[in-house]
C-alpha cells in the first residue's frame, strides 16, 4: 500500500510538471500535439497552442544567434566557410648525418724500429708513394750490401761454368741456381730495406703526426692519419617509408652548422639492404664534393632529399569533428549541409591532409558547426541573402 500511494504521487508529480512545461511554452504544447495528445486537452492549459505559427519570431520570441527559421520552421544556420585546398606528403626526407673522408688510412710502419726523421707535418698534402718517416736502416743496407757481393760471385760462377766445356751438366747447373738463389737474398734484403721507410698509401692530407725522431716504433704504432676529402660520405638513416623510393644517384643536398647558409650538393652512393628492425630506419650513404676543402671529417650535416609524393586534400583544422563512426568535415552543397568522412592523413599546424569524400576546390563549414545538421540549410557568412541582393 505504501509503494503503490509513492507511485501516485510521482504521477501526480509528473502530470503537474508536464502541464507547467505546457503552460509556459507553446512549443511544448504543439510537440505534444504531434506526439498524438489531442489539441483541444493541451489548449485548455496553453490556449497559444491552437495559434498559427508566424513565418517570423516575434520580438518575445527570438531564434537562437547565428540561426533563422526558413518558410516550413526549419532553422537556417550560420556558417563560415573554406574551400578544399592541396597538400603533399611524403615528398622531403631530413635527417641529420655524420661526414667522413671518401679515403682515410692510419699509417703504420711495416717493420719494427727507431724513427730516425720525419719528413711531413699536420695539415701537407701528399701523393701515393710519398716518404713520411724513415726508420734505422743500418742493418738492412749491410744486408743489402752483402747479398750484392754474393749475386756478384754467383753470377760470374754461373757464366764461367757456361762458357767452359770441362765442367758437368751438373755443376753447370748447380751454379745457376746459386745465382738464382743469391737474386732472391738480394731481393730479399732490398725488401726490408723498403720496409723501413714509412711512405703514404694514399693520396690525402696529414693529420696530426703521432711520433717523434728517436720513438721505438712497431708494426701496430700509429705514425699518422691520411684523409682523402675531395669528396665526404655523409652516413644517415631515414624512415622505412623511403626505403623503396631511394635510390642510388638521386641528388641530396646537405648544409653544415661551420658553413651557414652554405648547400652542398652530392647524390646517393649506396643505400643499406635492410631495415633495422629496432629502429625502423635504412642507412643512406650520400657522396658531397668538396673541391674547395671547405669540409672536413666528423662534421655533422643536415641532409634533405626530394620526392614527388602524395596528394591528398587539405581542410582547415577547425573543420574536422569527430563522431561514433570516425571524423568528418561539414560539406556545404547547394546551401545544405553534407556530412563527409575522412580519413586523417597528416596534421600540420595550418592545415590537416585527409582522404576521403572530399575533393579541392569542394566548401566546408569551420565555424558555426555545433547546430549544424545532416542535410540542414545553412547561410555562408559573408553572402548577400535573396531579400538584401533586391534591396
Amino acid at each position: 500500500m505504501r509503494i503503490g500511494n509513492q507511485l501516485v504521487i510521482s504521477a501526480a508529480m509528473l502530470l503537474a510538471g508536464l502541464c507547467l512545461w505546457v503552460w509556459l511554452s507553446a512549443d511544448a504544447g504543439r510537440t505534444l500535439v504531434a506526439m498524438g495528445v489531442p489539441e483541444g486537452a493541451v489548449a485548455k492549459i496553453n490556449p497559444a497552442v491552437s495559434e498559427p505559427v508566424s513565418a517570423e519570431p516575434s520580438s518575445g520570441s527570438r531564434a537562437p544567434a547565428g540561426t533563422q527559421r526558413g518558410g516550413g520552421g526549419q532553422q537556417t544556420v550560420l556558417v563560415a566557410t573554406r574551400p578544399v585546398g592541396k597538400g603533399v606528403v611524403n615528398d622531403q626526407l631530413s635527417a641529420i648525418g655524420s661526414g667522413e673522408a671518401i679515403q682515410s688510412v692510419i699509417v703504420m710502419p711495416q717493420a719494427s724500429g727507431t724513427i730516425n726523421e720525419i719528413h711531413v707535418k699536420s695539415g701537407d698534402r701528399v701523393r701515393k708513394g710519398t716518404v713520411l718517416a724513415q726508420l734505422d736502416d743500418d742493418e738492412q743496407i749491410i744486408v743489402r750490401d752483402q747479398a750484392q757481393v754474393v749475386l756478384r760471385s754467383a753470377r760470374e760462377k754461373s757464366d764461367s761454368y757456361s762458357a767452359l766445356k770441362s765442367f758437368s751438366r751438373l755443376e753447370v747447373l748447380d751454379a745457376q741456381i746459386a745465382k738464382e738463389t743469391a737474386q732472391l737474398t738480394l731481393t730479399n734484403a732490398e725488401l726490408a730495406l723498403k720496409r723501413r721507410s714509412v711512405v703514404a698509401p694514399i693520396d690525402g692530407i696529414v693529420g696530426i703526426v703521432a711520433v717523434n725522431i728517436g720513438d721505438n716504433v712497431t708494426t701496430t704504432s700509429n705514425i699518422v692519419q691520411l684523409d682523402n676529402r675531395e669528396q665526404l660520405l655523409v652516413d644517415f638513416w631515414a624512415p622505412e617509408r623511403f626505403a623503396v623510393q631511394v635510390k642510388v644517384g638521386m641528388p641530396v643536398e646537405a648544409t653544415s652548422a661551420s658553413r651557414p647558409g652554405r648547400v652542398f650538393e652530392g647524390e646517393v652512393e649506396a643505400v643499406d639492404n635492410r631495415v633495422d628492425p629496432a629502429s625502423r630506419t635504412i642507412r643512406i650513404r650520400a657522396k658531397i664534393d668538396n673541391e674547395d676543402d671547405l669540409l672536413r671529417a666528423g662534421m655533422s650535416f643536415g641532409v634533405t632529399m626530394r620526392f614527388p609524393g602524395e596528394t591528398y586534400a587539405s581542410v582547415d583544422p577547425l573543420s574536422v569533428q569527430w563522431d561514433s563512426k570516425g571524423s568528418f568535415v561539414w560539406q556545404i552543397v547547394d546551401k545544405k549541409s553534407v556530412k563527409a568522412r575522412v580519413r586523417i592523413i597528416q596534421r600540420n599546424p595550418d592545415a590537416i591532409l585527409v582522404a576521403g569524400d572530399v575533393k579541392e576546390g569542394d566548401m566546408v563549414a569551420t565555424e558555426g558547426l555545433q547546430r549544424v545538421r545532416e542535410n540542414g540549410t545553412v547561410r555562408v557568412a559573408g553572402e548577400k541573402t535573396p531579400e538584401v541582393a533586391s534591396r
